[in-house]
């Protein structure tokens, strides 16, 4: 809990009525790797604020195809926003990829704190918006950029995140069909140990991926 009151000092001043208000609604959990946080299509009363580990969240189309929305490692919040704010069913799965460390809020509880103490307004707002930013910039890459440089983008925005997921994760983040990326990893057969990390394999892997799609 102390990491996500941390993170808000650096924004506004807080309180002590106020950091016990938001202890009293919050549950912090360790989490096994593979276990599940919300499944589509279920009702969505949570929400999550990673303090570490590394967590996806995903949808599956109607044939079965996985499509990766995010991935939501250290300081990162996580839920189905859209499910939460128009009561909607979820539309996502959230799953830990590694074990995980949250901390749990009840999104109605979380809403609340808004009333007693205005300045969190602000501060949520402020991760609103950085999440609709960083949807808008997720959508526009798939349109303008190749896949190279998706990848790039990627890897900067996650330095670390190859030691905790898998290729078709990746793949399917980036838009990138899952039997060509798994097929070019055998066909270029890299050895990750003489580049540096993630940076040159992926621009020489997906610079032969891209020929091929």
């Amino acid at each position: 809990m102390e990491d996500l009151i941390n993170k808000i000092k650096t924004s506004l001043h807080l309180s002590s009525e106020a950091e016990e208000f938001l202890y009293s609604i919050s549950k912090e959990k360790t989490l096994p790797k593979g276990e599940v946080l919300i499944r589509q299509g279920q009702i969505v009363k949570k929400t999550f604020f990673v303090t570490s580990g590394c967590l996806r969240s995903y949808c599956v189309d109607k044939n079965g195809k996985e499509h990766t929305l995010l991935f939501a490692i250290k300081d990162w919040w996580i839920s189905d926003y859209i499910a939460i704010h128009t009561d909607e069913l979820a539309s996502l799965t959230i799953e830990c990829l590694t074990e995980s460390k949250v901390i749990e809020f009840n999104a109605k509880e979380l809403d609340g704190i808004y009333a007693r103490f205005p300045e969190f307004e602000s501060y949520q707002r402020h991760n609103l918006e950085r999440h609709v930013v960083s949807l808008y910039k997720r959508i526009l890459n798939q349109l303008q950029l190749s896949a190279v440089e998706r990848y790039d983008l990627f890897l900067n925005q996650y330095p670390d995140i190859e030691q905790y997921t898998r290729n078709f994760h990746i793949a399917s983040y980036l838009g990138i069909r899952v039997s060509r990326f798994l097929e070019t990893l055998q066909e270029i057969n890299i050895d990750r140990s003489t580049f540096l990390p993630g940076v040159m394999l992926g621009r020489h892997l997906l610079t032969f991926l891209s020929s091929k799609l």
